[in-house]
């Protein structure tokens, strides 16, 4: 029955346009209205820049198995030659997501592009974001209704005399960590290998600080990761070798002493106690050669394991917004308005069709 019906019904192009003709000024006062609403909801809306930065990370992995596992990744299937660490270039979206390395970008010193804002980062999210002035209406309502039921928020401090915990955070600073992870975008290609952050923000220095300090930030996060284990070898080795250097200079102290106090004798007692403060004199610096040795190697350790990352891209101060796409949506809303006049127009034959 409902293909007997859409079969009957007959598209007659000449009657719709000579309908949309006598219409048109219905058509007008829809396009006049749209466009002065469009115009008065986005042009208020305050503009954002973007900045991106890109970074090679070193690949640990010799080329021809990084090769055939990015080859694998693509379908899916993981041959574990990248995982030698546990935080590799996939995972680097995930870091730079995560809240406690957001919470680390909050002490970092921003500037705004006319000078009249210096501050940290997190005092800038939080203070100096510009709104669209039609919203303040219900941004001061729903400020007033937070205050009534509102209790007041106790921030914990950070471990060693850090200024924030991740661990525990307060509803507002939970809320600008929400907004920053928002604001910043990670990509890693698996193809090239390479990873681009993008940072956007309503002024165009502090996206381009921000992106410059989030690439710092997460190399000095990857260095510190990779090289922990090498460091605390370093820390141990150069204690070490500075006890073997003290307990060699009091065993030299010693011998010289002993030397000095008991020249021109040739009585066997001395002889015997002369040999065993030089050969206890010998065995320290024997252990204090061995020591040097076992800190050189540490040390030439963390240089091999402390990673390599190549700038590719550079952060550089945009000078065109990278939005709100003003004329993209007045166009779209003028679209969507002229779709549902007609749709109004022939509602009826719309309803019998469907």
């Amino acid at each position: 029955m409902e293909t007997d019906k859409r079969s009957s019904l007959n598209i007659n192009i000449s009657r719709i346009f000579r309908d949309l003709w006598a219409n048109k000024k219905r058509f007008l006062k829809v396009w006049i209205w749209t466009f002065v609403l469009s115009c008065i909801w986005i042009l208020p809306q305050p503009r954002y820049y973007t900045t991106e930065v890109s970074i090679a990370p070193e690949s640990g992995e010799s080329s021809a198995a990084g090769g055939l596992a990015s080859l694998a990744s693509n379908f899916g299937i993981s041959l574990g030659t990248e995982n030698a660490d546990a935080i590799y270039p996939q995972l680097y979206p995930d870091v730079i997501g995560s809240t406690e390395f957001i919470v680390g970008l909050f002490d970092i010193q921003v500037t705004t592009l006319e000078g009249d804002v210096r501050t940290d980062y997190f005092d800038y999210l939080r203070n100096h974001q510009k709104e669209n002035v039609l919203t303040y209406p219900f941004v001061f309502a729903q400020r007033w209704v937070k205050s009534i039921f509102k209790k007041p928020e106790d921030e914990i401090p950070g471990k060693d005399g850090k200024r924030f915990d991740p661990f525990r955070l307060s509803f507002t600073t939970t809320q600008i960590v929400k907004g920053v992870q928002e604001k910043i975008d990670c990509i890693y290609s698996r193809t090239t290998g390479v990873v681009t952050i993008t940072v956007t923000d309503q002024d165009p220095l502090v996206s381009a600080l921000m992106a410059d300090s989030i690439k710092a930030h997460l190399q000095d996060y990857i260095t510190d990761y990779r090289t922990k284990k090498a460091r605390q070898d370093v820390a141990h080795y150069q204690q070490m070798r500075d006890n073997a250097e003290q307990e060699y200079n009091q065993a030299m102290s010693a011998y010289s002493s002993f030397c000095d106090s008991h020249k021109n004798i040739t009585m066997q007692s001395f002889m015997s106690e002369q040999n065993k403060l030089e050969n206890d004199m010998d065995l320290k610096q024997n252990m204090l050669s061995t020591m040097e040795t076992q800190l050189q190697a540490a040390k030439v350790k963390l240089q091999e394991r402390t990673p390599a990352f190549t700038t590719l891209t550079n952060a550089t101060v945009p000078v065109k917004p990278a939005g709100p796409k003003r004329m993209i949506f007045v166009a779209v809303m003028l679209f969507l308005a002229t779709c549902f006049t007609i749709a109004k127009m022939y509602r009826h034959e719309l309803e019998e069709w469907f």
